[in-house]
């Protein structure tokens, strides 16, 4: 039976686990010369993607594939929302041709709750407005698992997500994931890129907390997002809440410097990453091949030990 992966907190700490568990199982499939395995073969994976995306998507798609899925992608500048159909009739209509999976984005809030009501298949949430990016909190989460062999948890593990906090569903879903596995998290803007209502020990003062971090997780400033001057500018955000090299200086050897992509060069990280012996920027990305494939795995095989479908190559 099919299940859905719409936040972490529906998830828990049991399921956030479980789904790292079995990233460990699909990196080792992904470091075979071929890559391939027929786990999900005979499902159909469709990406519905009404904000523009490169990293998710791609790695959706790449995962899917390398679980033997067939994928299609809903072209949304295409389709016939643009002649008023709704989104629910578009969702029913794509539904009925046999889909497995959706993998959905959406500007608004909620929507892949909505499509979840509206299918009897899988829905992925791929990000929802300002509030859920489940699959990024989760290959965070198994980045720092596995760059700081971390296995049983997170438990003492000093984190701060710095940046524009308001707008980011990457805080949410990240912050949540790793205080499910029992990590300190600080979150650390400006009072006016934090939301209305900070849950979270929040401080403006990163200078106070960055020699004590194990994680640096930064953030863009999602400028498309902003309707209204938030900063006075973004010379004066990157001396107060940036990575500059005096920063970097400061952190620990042991530090993790992470950040979802894309990133805006001399605003949030003043430093070549790859002059920082912390930085697992690129590790993520490979990484969310690996915890995308577990995630569709999660939803969709009968099977709950993969062991079986794993071992046995796809051959071409």
């Amino acid at each position: 039976m099919s299940r859905s992966l719409l936040s972490i907190d529906e998830l828990g700490a049991d399921g956030v686990m479980r789904i790292l568990d079995l990233a460990d199982t699909m990196a080792e499939v992904n470091r075979r010369p071929n890559p391939k395995v027929p786990a999900l073969r005979g499902k159909t994976v469709c990406s519905v993607f009404f904000e523009d995306s490169t990293r998710t998507r791609l790695s959706f798609e790449t995962a899917a594939k390398r679980l033997s899925a067939d994928t299609m992608t809903f072209a949304v500048s295409q389709s016939s929302l643009n002649k008023g159909e709704s989104l629910k009739d578009t969702i029913e209509t794509i539904a009925a041709m046999g889909i497995d999976a959706f993998v959905i984005r959406h500007g608004s809030t909620g929507a892949p709750w909505l499509v979840d009501d509206w299918t009897n298949a899988a829905v992925v949430n791929a990000g929802d407005g300002w509030h859920s990016h489940p699959t990024q909190g989760l290959l965070d989460a198994y980045t720092v698992r596995t760059c700081l062999n971390r296995p049983d948890g997170f438990d003492g593990l000093r984190v701060a997500v710095v940046g524009d906090i308001k707008h980011s569903r990457v805080a949410r879903s990240t912050t949540a994931a790793f205080k499910a596995l029992g990590a300190d998290v600080t979150w650390v803007a400006p009072t006016t890129l934090l939301p209305p209502v900070v849950h979270e020990h929040a401080t403006d003062r990163l200078d106070d907390i960055i020699e004590d971090l194990d994680v640096l997780y930064l953030l863009r400033m999602q400028n498309e997002r902003m309707t209204e001057a938030l900063v006075p500018n973004l010379r004066e955000y990157t001396t107060r809440f940036g990575l500059t090299p005096e920063r970097a200086q400061r952190l620990s050897p042991q530090c993790l410097v992470m950040h979802p992509g894309p990133v805006n060069r001399g605003v949030e990280l003043a430093v070549d990453p790859s002059e920082l012996p912390g930085a697992v920027i690129n590790q993520q990305v490979t990484n969310g091949i690996s915890v995308r494939m577990a995630v569709l795995f999660d939803c969709l095989s009968a099977n709950p030990d993969p062991t079986s479908d794993l071992e046995r190559p796809e051959f071409p």
